[in-house]
């Protein structure tokens, strides 16, 4: 099995709205009501991109997961955190897709000089929750009956992945960020896959 890690190209986008939109459409993972336009959803690609790499992982030249990182509140003092998101195609769950993602995503937003990361789960979602722990994050609180969706109100659980708190400094924009580090962060993310 030939599976790839690459930043995502405009030709990806449908593919990606495709397994974003049975997130959309059944579940309360995604706050959203109705699946976005392919145009309005590259907008929001390329806004997300500007800061923060919006990755893709290929099984066989077939998109099958993406994740991606971006602002978590746009004041200054937050400028060092990211919010992260992962979604996988639904017939590709438990081929650790989502971890391998995740982890690149991580390590690539470290290089840059992000100090935390952070995570909202809608609830009840264990696998979810079991998935964060994996890789540190713990658990902030709880927002109660936040979300409103399929007739009935959810709540959304908040975590956190803390850095080493030293004084932050610049952003490094990732497009910056030498290729041989970013080889590195894609290999060892692929790397989970085989294991």
């Amino acid at each position: 099995m030939t599976f790839q890690i690459r930043l995502s190209t405009p030709a990806d986008t449908k593919s990606i709205l495709d397994i974003y939109a049975p997130y959309i459409l059944n579940t309360t993972t995604s706050f959203e009501y109705e699946v976005p336009s392919l145009d309005s959803f590259q907008k929001r690609i390329d806004k997300y991109s500007i800061d923060s790499p919006w990755l893709v992982c290929c099984f066989e030249d077939q998109v099958v997961g993406f994740a991606y990182a971006c602002e978590h509140r746009s004041r200054q003092a937050y400028q060092y955190n990211r919010e992260l998101s992962v979604y996988v195609n639904e017939r590709f769950h438990g081929k650790k897709i989502g971890k391998a993602l995740y982890h690149t995503l991580i390590e690539i937003s470290k290089l840059q000089g992000y100090q935390n990361f952070l995570a909202g789960i809608t609830q009840p979602n264990e696998p979810s929750v079991k998935f964060h722990k994996g890789f540190g994050f713990n658990l902030v609180g709880t927002y109660h009956n936040v979300g409103f969706k399929f007739g009935k109100y959810v709540d959304v659980s908040w975590w956190e992945l803390n850095l080493d708190n030293q004084e932050p400094g610049e952003i490094i924009p990732y497009l910056e960020l030498a290729s041989k580090d970013m080889d590195r962060c894609i290999s060892e993310g692929l790397a989970l896959i085989k294991q």
